[in-house]
């Protein structure tokens, strides 16, 4: 989740948010925060309509980056995740 991480601190950032500050409006500590936009430690889910809120951001367009982090994240270098995503997005459909 590398790379969402450094979106929430190139967002901070822009908007000259402090860390302590985005921090408190995701409820959560700051070292955490640190440590998530430095790739180490995952952001989660429900995270993001807070992060969504603070940043005026569409929910929906965050969502999907997060999942598309996180499904790479997980599946990357597997022998068979096309095959598996394919089979996933079928049960999704039904």
């Amino acid at each position: 989740m590398e790379k969402f991480g450094l979106y929430i601190r190139t967002l901070r950032e822009k908007e000259n948010l402090p860390l302590r500050k985005l921090a408190s409006s995701l409820d959560i500590d700051q070292s955490t925060l640190s440590k998530i936009e430095r790739g180490e430690r995952q952001f989660t889910s429900d995270m993001i309509p807070k992060l969504a809120n603070v940043f005026s951001l569409e929910y929906k367009d965050l969502q999907i980056m997060f999942l598309k982090e996180k499904l790479l994240t997980d599946l990357i270098n597997q022998d068979f995740a096309l095959e598996a995503i394919n089979e996933i997005q079928k049960e999704l459909k039904s």
